[in-house]
């Protein structure tokens, strides 16, 4: 089974989308994969997603409540196949406490996606409800790009 983890910073806004989108998606397609989400930081391990984020996924008919923030481990590197960054300062984060064994694929989400290469998920943290439609989009078409590429 393949398996990603969705990196940003805090893990409370965009990877825990990211983690929902890709989980419907490959439901939807009938295509097993193991998901989890982390932040590069660890200020927000234990808590639930920002409650916009949960709203936004809602409106989407997926369910991200469940969901607790977490810190990204050296064990990640070597426990999932892909690590996808959100943004680029996240990408060059973990591309620094990568260890040196790490045999997962990195990368940048949105460079799945035909159009956006190098550009980040939008962070709807400071903004308001309706740029958490705009950060699942973002993480929606990438899910879509995944399932697409695991689904061959």
């Amino acid at each position: 089974m393949t398996s990603v983890l969705f990196v940003c910073l805090g893990n409370i806004c965009r990877s825990p989308l990211a983690e929902g989108a890709l989980r419907a998606a490959a439901a939807h397609a009938g295509i097993e994969v193991e998901v989890d989400s982390a932040g590069t930081g660890g200020w927000h391990a234990g808590d639930p997603p920002d409650r916009r984020a949960q709203a936004a996924a809602r409106r989407h008919g997926t369910d991200i409540s469940g969901l607790r923030a977490r810190q990204v481990r050296p064990e990640d590197f070597r426990r999932f196949d892909f690590v996808f960054a959100l943004d680029r300062q996240n990408l060059r984060d973990l591309q620094a406490i990568a260890p040196a064994d790490a045999s997962a694929e990195l990368g940048l989400l949105m460079d799945l996606v035909p159009g956006r290469e190098g550009s980040s998920v939008a962070d709807p943290y400071y903004g308001e409800d309706r740029d958490f439609d705009v950060t699942w989009a973002d993480v929606h078409a990438a899910a879509d790009a995944l399932v697409a590429r695991f689904g061959r």
